[in-house]
């Protein structure tokens, strides 16, 4: 919650990882390790949970999908305690991101024989969430007073490369990021296009929508992967997508 002033500070249930990313990027700090290479690291990890999953160990998957979430959560931490922010390094791990959740899922299509195209449909739906998530999280901290502006609610345009990256890498990652994410932000910015005019977002807002959050979104697969509830994934996620339009309407309706 570093990026938000103090009085939009909310309770974020996908970042439940933050404290172990914290403790993993302190000790990384003295070391030759960047940012990018944590990255790499937890690609790694989602990569083995996938195994995981197509072996059959299901527990073990589990476990691998969240400590990525916790991986996940060092590599900005360590880029603030090196003082060495990149839009590279901000690219790669949503490209990452995106790659692994659908690998994750195809993985569990095979295992239970899950229709592709349900499994298509719930990675439309996963995407989904998480743009309604990021797209108002993001406007709350272009408003919040002394809030991080480095994420835009629009990015439309390449930005310039920050003193230590190339500026191609900068331009590739972000065409690739245009690229896979730009239709889910074009889909969620239609159905509330006035959203960026909002004040601010209650924190009890923030907190029921942050159950849409990536981490939160892993914590489940990794629960019902632990549970032995591989086939009924796809299905859940698929349900789990109409929420959407319950807390769009609550923002239509109540946070104006």
């Amino acid at each position: 919650m570093s990026k938000l002033a103090a009085q939009d500070k909310f309770l974020d249930l996908s970042d439940y990882g933050r404290s172990f990313g914290r403790f993993f990027a302190h000790q990384l700090k003295n070391t030759c390790f960047t940012p990018i290479h944590v990255t790499l690291l937890f690609g790694v990890s989602g990569l083995i949970a996938i195994y995981c999953i197509l072996t059959n160990h299901y527990f073990l998957a589990g476990f691998f999908i969240l400590l990525k979430s916790g991986i996940d959560a060092a590599d900005g931490e360590l880029a603030r305690l090196k003082k060495t922010p990149s839009y590279s390094g901000r690219y790669l791990d949503s490209v990452f991101d995106i790659i692994l959740n659908f690998l994750f899922l195809m993985a569990i299509c095979y295992v239970s024989k899950t229709s592709i195209w349900f499994t298509i449909l719930a990675f439309v739906g996963i995407q989904l969430q998480g743009t309604l998530y990021n797209y108002y999280y993001v406007i709350l901290r272009n408003k919040s007073v002394g809030g991080d502006c480095t994420s835009k609610i629009f990015e439309y345009k390449t930005p310039k490369a920050l003193p230590g990256e190339s500026q191609q890498s900068v331009n590739i990652l972000f065409g690739i990021y245009t690229v896979v994410y730009g239709a889910f932000d074009k889909i969620i910015h239609a159905l509330d296009q006035q959203a960026y005019k909002v004040k601010s977002f209650p924190n009890w807002f923030m907190t029921l929508l942050s159950l849409y959050g990536l981490g939160f979104q892993l914590l489940i697969i990794a629960v019902m992967l632990s549970l032995g509830w591989i086939e009924w994934i796809v299905p859940f996620f698929i349900a789990y997508t109409l929420l959407i339009f319950a807390f769009i309407g609550i923002r239509k309706k109540i946070i104006l």
